[in-house]
Formats: C-alpha cells, structure tokens, sequence
C-alpha cells in the first residue's frame, strides 16, 4: 500500500481533537464578542459549556474524528434539531463571520482551511428555514 492509497481525513488533516477543541473555544469567544454576531449569541443559553461539547463531539465526527456525536445523540439530523430557531442569510452570515475567524486562527494548513470552510458554507446555507 502506497501513501496515495490512505485517504487523510479533515479531522487529521486540521490536526485532530486538540485544533477542534480549540476551534470550537475560539468561535464562541467570537459570537459572545462580535456585535455581528448578537442575533445567534441570543439563540444559546447564557453558559455555553454544554453547546461547546455538543460542538467539538459533532465536529470531531463530521471531520471525520472518532464517532462521539452519533453514539449519544444518534443522526444529527441538523435541520430538525435547529427548526426552532429563525435562520435566515444574517444568521448564517453571522454563524460563518464567526467560524471563519475561528478557522483562521486555529487551522494552519492553508489548504485545510479553504477545504473545511467550503464545507462549512455549505452546512450553514443549507441550515437557512427562512428568507
């Protein structure tokens, strides 16, 4: 088996838990700072402690990491979790204004991060239930 034979994954390729983690962390320093960011920070309780776990287990799995999302929360079934919440192009902006600051500051590969971020886009357009 050659190297070109094992797919990396984006967990590996980020740097696996720790730049998760530490994503995760840097992102909702993101959304508690930026006044950009107010109409999501008021979608969350005020301690966000829970919601970062539920974040860097769904993370960690979704780039391809251990499965620790699924095996308690089972399908994350996005859409239906976050039918509650009003999710239109401002919060999507402000979601990925956030992310895309956390990206910056965590992931080094370059590549990576232009990779994960395309990705992410798309996961945050596609959460849109409103205009």
């Amino acid at each position: 088996m050659t190297d070109s034979d094992v797919a990396i994954s984006m967990f590996e390729r980020i740097g696996g838990s720790a730049t998760i983690d530490l994503l995760v962390e840097r992102f909702y320093e993101r959304m508690d700072r930026l006044p950009e960011a107010r109409v999501i920070r008021a979608m969350h309780a005020a301690d966000l402690g829970l919601i970062k776990d539920v974040l860097k287990r769904y993370l960690a799995e979704w780039t391809g990491g251990p499965k620790l999302y699924s095996v308690e929360k089972g399908h994350p079934r996005l859409r239906q979790r976050h039918i509650g919440f009003a999710i239109g192009d401002a919060e999507r902006d402000a979601w990925l204004l956030c992310m895309r600051g956390a990206l910056e500051e965590t992931v080094i590969d370059i590549a990576a991060r232009k990779d994960l971020d395309r990705a992410l886009s798309g996961l945050a357009d596609w959460m849109r239930n409103r205009p």
